[in-house]
């Protein structure tokens, strides 16, 4: 073994470009507390659960993220609209759940830095993406659906203050309401909007490929726990770096450039 180590410095000392990522033991990640990481499973592929188990995106980010802080995961799960107060109240250390960086949110929690932009997009129904070859209108005509107290439900009420609009607790809730014509279009976050386009394919959805806002996720932390963001913000750089952040977001969002 201690042959084994000189030789990997040495391969190092001669490859500029090598990096040694050294895991927490295993004995010492068992015994540390866990990382309780605050999400809302309804929001593939960011978060969501299949065959009762929690996947996605971030489940992938908590996962990388425990071991570069050696502490086991578990995931809090809570109501959209409690993530902050479950946060702020230390029922969690950390939000990883699709949340955009908001001036309001921004007030009230600490973010990491960014790990992904998105946007606003609509799903709609096949027969009607014509309507939006030249550009989004700027009043869309018909019923709006949104997933409640998310980005995209503040974007049409700003936006679009004169439409009608549904809220729906999930987007796989809105993309029904949207195949039965309860509403005209849904509106979300890009990822989930791919997605939901995706599985609902033979179901006459699509995508409509314009961004009507820019956004940054990022995971949220309570303000006064800054040993814990520099932390975590250590773990995002190296994620970058090594490339492991890239090949996460390419596995769940092919799109993704």
């Amino acid at each position: 073994m201690k042959t084994f180590r000189l030789l990997l410095a040495a391969a190092c000392f001669l490859a500029p470009l090598c990096v040694v990522i050294t895991p927490a033991p295993a004995a010492e990640t068992a015994t540390a507390p866990a990382l309780r990481v605050g999400i809302t499973a309804n929001a593939p592929p960011m978060i969501y659960k299949e065959g009762g188990k929690i996947t996605g995106m971030e489940t992938d980010f908590a996962q990388a993220l425990g071991q570069a802080l050696g502490r086991p995961v578990k995931f809090v799960e809570v109501d959209w609209d409690e993530q902050i107060p479950a946060l702020l109240e230390s029922k969690m250390d950390i939000i990883m759940s699709s949340m955009s960086i908001t001036r309001p949110r921004q007030f009230r929690i600490a973010f990491s830095k960014p790990y992904l932009h998105v946007g606003q997009m609509a799903l709609v129904r096949n027969q009607d993406a014509n309507a939006y070859a030249l550009g989004f209108p700027y009043r869309p005509e018909g019923v709006i659906g949104v997933k409640k107290g998310t980005t995209g439900d503040f974007l049409v009420q700003h936006e679009f203050p004169t439409s009608k609009r549904k809220e729906f607790t999930s987007g796989a809730d809105g993309a029904k309401a949207l195949v039965k014509k309860r509403i005209d279009l849904f509106i979300g976050d890009s990822p989930m909007i791919w997605w939901l386009s995706g599985v609902n394919e033979a179901n006459g959805l699509t995508a409509v490929p314009i961004l009507l806002s820019e956004e940054n996720l990022a995971w949220g932390v309570r303000k006064g726990d800054a040993e814990l963001l520099a932390a975590v913000n250590r773990a995002l750089d190296q994620m970058q770096q090594d490339g492991r952040l890239a090949a996460i977001v390419k596995r769940w969002i092919p799109q993704a450039k």
